[in-house]
Order: C-alpha cells, then structure tokens, then sequence
C-alpha cells in the first residue's frame, strides 16, 4: 500500500460552519473565570485612551489567542472561525485587540503584572500547579536579548547574546523573567519585565526580585525559597532584595581579583573529587570532561558598597585543562568552567537547631556559588 499524493500537497478544509477547531479552549477559559481573571483585570488594568474600555473582556480575549498559539494580532481570529461564537461572548476583532495593546503605557503594563501575579495565587490554590512547594521551591531568574525587526520598534538597541556558545550584538528588547519551581514540579512563570535592549543585565534586577519572590509567597510556596542567578545578577541590590525577601540565594559569582584571591587560598586538601556519570560537554576547553574536584571557602563580597557587604560561601568547581603533560600529572586546575544543568548538584549543611536543610539546588549557569541565610548567616548553594 502506497500513497498515491504528494503530503506536502495535502490540505484539509471543512465548510460546515458549526465545527469548532479549539474545543480545548473551554476548560481553560473556565478555570481562568473561576480563578478570577475577568475580576481582576477590571479592578487593576485602567487606560485613559477610548481603546481602553471592557479591558476585562480584551485581556481574556488575549489569554484564549495565545493559548491557542496565536503568535501575532492576525492570529487573533482564529477566535472568530466556525462555532466560537457560540461558544465564547465577548469575543473581539484582530484590529480592536491590536488598538488595545497600543494604548499601553508603562503604568499600565504594570496594571496588567499585577493581574498575572493576582491570578497565578489564584491557580495555584485551585490546581496542583506547585506540589510540594511547602518544603522547598526554587525561582530562577535570567536575562535574555530577543531580537526585533523594524526600524521604528520602540527600545530596540544592540545588546549581547550568546549564539552557538559565541557572544554577539544583537539589535533587540532585553527581558528579565523568573520562574518558580519545586523538587516535584516543572518551572511556572512568576513574572517578566521588557526593557531596552542595551540596558545591564542588572537593571531593575532588585524590585523585579522583590516581586517575583513575593509572586511565590502567594502562590503557595511557603517553606523555603532559593533564588538562582547567573553572573549578570551578581550585585548587592539583588541579593539584598532577596534577603529582605526571607530567600535563600544562590549566584554565580565574577572571576575578579578578589574571587581569584579566595580560590588561591584553598589548600589542596580542601579539594574533593567528583566524577560524573556521563562525560560533559564543556564548551570553554572544548573537550568531553567527566572528572572534577570541588571545593568551598569563606567569602565576603560587595565590599565597596557601604553596609551591603555579605560574607558567604564560595563554592568553586574545577577541571584540568587540556595540555599534553595532563596525564603525566601536571595538568593546570582550572576553576570556573561552566557546569550545565542538571549534571552535578552541591552539597548543602544545615546548621544545628535549623532543621534539615533544604535539598542540594544545581549551579545553572556557572560553578562558583555566592550563598547566605536571610537572617545574615551562611548557608546553602
């Protein structure tokens, strides 16, 4: 048995107008009515412009397009085919949506985070979004430069990326987001903050912590919480927001003079060995590594910033670099090579009279966690 027609030919098309092509719509709309989204946008979202009125019907017109894969304001009418209709009221044009989303200012797009943190405490009371997250939950936070086309597209500027492990200017936004997750549970969006594509890494990385980590409080988690960073958040404002939080921290900290000071005085004995269990690919020496030592020293950083300056753990992971007198022994340690995720986890202690400590949390984004207690005292990775 063969097939007669070329697939990439083949099309399907149905002129019965009473089809509906996302039925699946249905239990998501309605878990988001129950969970509050119409009220909420109602009591926060407030535009001035004409475009602005019913924002509560607009916004859920959005919510179901997107769901749906709408990727753009022309998508949005996949809303209007077959029986949506009479499925769905208040269902709004393309065009009308697209006038909406223009008569955002930036106070308005904080109306609308609010809504999104309001309604992710909501879901998470009334579906299993976050289990176990009375014990331990994580909220990883990062930055990322998303290209933009058009000259006129408002805050698009050249900012740095990585492509294919090389870092390039590419003209675009930079957004920051954080994700919650648990031991148990797969990450779940806690919140985004768009910003011009040149601006630092760092920029607003305090007040966007401060919100994420109170997003997770009300979504539930409330054991401990473990803020993750790479190196673009190692900053006194950012880990101070996460103390004032009541969170945990872990950051990969900078190669400067003083890291490079602390990771000299750790006496060779202090080094652990590690072998993972499947070679890794590690994209700074270019070569397959499974075999590592590990090892922590104490640490005080942001030193210069008056009355920020924490002291915490350094926790330093190292490889031998690639020369021929490796295998004779005389292999160079080489700290700082970049971990993927998900490969080594690090050892947590819990001090005496504290409980148990919260479970290892892996170094995402680079090897030399920078970790504290809220109250002041060391802790964990």
């Amino acid at each position: 048995m063969r097939l007669w027609h070329d697939p990439l030919k083949i099309s399907a098309s149905f002129d019965d107008p009473n089809l509906v092509s996302r039925a699946g719509l249905v239990p998501v709309m309605a878990l988001a009515e129950r969970a509050g989204l119409h009220a909420l946008a109602r009591r926060h979202v407030r535009i001035e412009a004409k475009t602005g009125v019913y924002p509560e019907v607009k916004v859920a017109c959005l919510v179901a397009g997107m769901a749906a894969g709408a990727d753009s304001i022309g998508d949005m009418d996949l809303l209007r085919h077959g029986a949506m209709s009479a499925l769905f009221g208040g269902i709004r044009a393309p065009s009308t949506l697209g006038s909406f989303l223009r008569s955002f200012t930036w106070g308005n797009v904080r109306q609308l985070e609010q809504v999104s943190r309001g309604l992710l405490a909501e879901l998470a009371g009334r579906a299993p979004l976050l289990p176990g997250a009375q014990t331990l939950a994580f909220v990883d936070f990062n930055s990322m430069q998303r290209r933009v086309y058009g000259h006129a597209k408002q805050g698009a500027a050249f900012g740095h990326t990585k492509i294919s492990g090389k870092t390039v200017l590419v003209r675009g936004l930079n957004a920051l987001a954080a994700a919650i997750s648990t031991p148990q549970a797969a990450p779940v969006l806690a919140g985004t903050r768009l910003r011009g594509g040149s601006a630092n890494t760092a920029r607003g990385a305090a007040s966007f912590a401060a919100e994420a980590l109170g997003t997770a409080r009300s979504a539930g988690c409330a054991g401990t919480i473990v803020a993750r960073a790479d190196s673009g958040l190692y900053c006194a404002a950012f880990t101070g927001a996460c103390r004032r939080a009541g969170a945990y921290f872990s950051v990969t900290a900078r190669m400067d003079p003083a890291v490079k000071a602390a990771i000299a005085s750790i006496p060779e004995d202090a080094w652990t060995p590690i072998r993972y269990p499947r070679a890794i690919w590690d994209s700074q020496l270019r070569a397959w590594v499974s075999d590592a030592e590990v090892a922590e020293v104490p640490y005080t950083a942001f030193v210069s910033k008056k009355g920020q300056a924490v002291t915490a753990r350094l926790i330093v992971r190292r490889v031998r670099d690639l020369n021929r007198k490796a295998a004779a022994g005389h292999g160079r340690a080489v700290p700082g090579v970049a971990l993927p995720p998900g490969v080594h986890r690090l050892a947590i202690h819990a001090d005496p009279g504290r409980g148990p400590a919260p479970r290892p949390c892996r170094d995402r984004a680079g090897l030399r966690g920078l970790d504290r207690r809220p109250d002041g005292s060391p802790a964990i990775c």
